[in-house]
């Protein structure tokens, strides 16, 4: 494992400063989506080539573990004996704090305040209050289709997956696309795998918020000079604990706060990787469509690859 050298706050606010690109569109509140055109669409709709559509998003997890302290909620409000006459109708009941580590979900530009800002230095106190938020909502995010990169790290370094607090380093995600074949490009979708699930399956579940594998800050800069529209993974994206002095999700508020680029969170990236080793490729169209809720700081969703 390479080493995760500790970052100062002050070399972190240096950081936030070099990749921050607040006044750069509008609707400021839709952040790095606004760089994927209807060109980027017809450039990743090129990239489907077999057809093969592969869901990311798990399973909804209504169990409590190490890494679901909040289970998600389901259960059904009507059996087929409430309505007369026929048909008989069956119905049930979601709901899920989903901000964790156990639902797949989208930040929305909303969700992560950096020194009392949001994405474009907007106040966070004054955009945000009991009835959702004013600014950077999910609901002004909309559908995201787009060309997707999958960083398989434990495709790359020969091993099941990363240990849990493993950095990815610029060097490391430089050196992934070099293997893989790919290039992250303006626009795009980057996808990090961990192998996260796949050590779950075998070893069983952990506390992830403790310790995860995920992106060391010094490959931020990296991605924003790449000009990415969206982060994700099979983690949060963060690698923990943080290697940053007095900020636990250093690379949240990078993506979101500084660069408007919205977060993918706890994707099942599994199949997907089997699929690009079969395909003899890591690259792929996207399709992400958040829930419409207006005021929210994201939704639970489930992204669809398709090579």
């Amino acid at each position: 494992m390479s080493g995760s050298p500790a970052v100062s706050r002050q070399e972190f606010d240096a950081i936030f400063a070099a990749v921050r690109t607040w006044g750069s569109w509008s609707p400021a509140d839709r952040g790095a989506w606004n760089r994927v055109t209807p060109e980027h669409v017809r450039w990743a709709t090129a990239l489907v080539r077999s057809g093969t559509a592969v869901p990311l998003g798990l399973p909804w997890d209504t169990r409590a573990g190490p890494d679901n302290d909040r289970p998600a909620l389901h259960h059904m409000t009507d059996l087929g004996d409430v309505e007369p006459a026929e048909p008989a109708t069956y119905k049930d009941f979601l709901a899920a704090d989903f901000h964790g580590k156990a639902v797949s979900h989208l930040d929305a530009l909303a969700h992560v305040a950096y020194r009392g800002r949001f994405y474009d230095g907007r106040p966070a106190r004054e955009a945000v209050g009991a009835s959702g938020a004013r600014f950077g909502s999910v609901a002004a995010l909309g559908p995201l289709v787009t060309k997707g990169v999958l960083l398989d790290l434990p495709a790359v370094l020969g091993v099941d997956w990363l240990e849990p607090g493993h950095p990815v380093h610029a060097r490391d995600v430089a050196a992934a696309e070099q293997a893989l074949g790919v290039s992250v490009d303006d626009g795009c979708a980057v996808l990090l795998r961990s192998g996260r699930f796949r050590r779950r399956r075998e070893l069983g579940a952990w506390d992830v918020g403790a310790a995860s594998a995920g992106l060391h800050v010094d490959a931020v800069p990296l991605l924003a000079e790449r000009a990415i529209a969206l982060l994700g993974g099979d983690g949060d994206s963060d690698l923990r604990p943080s290697p940053v002095e007095g900020v636990h999700s250093p690379v949240h508020a990078l993506a979101v706060a500084a660069m408007g680029v919205p977060l993918l969170d706890n994707l099942d990236l599994e199949a997907l990787s089997a699929a690009c080793a079969g395909a003899g490729r890591y690259e792929f169209m996207i399709v992400v469509s958040p829930l419409n809720v207006p005021g929210g700081t994201g939704s639970p969703v489930n992204p669809v690859a398709i090579l």
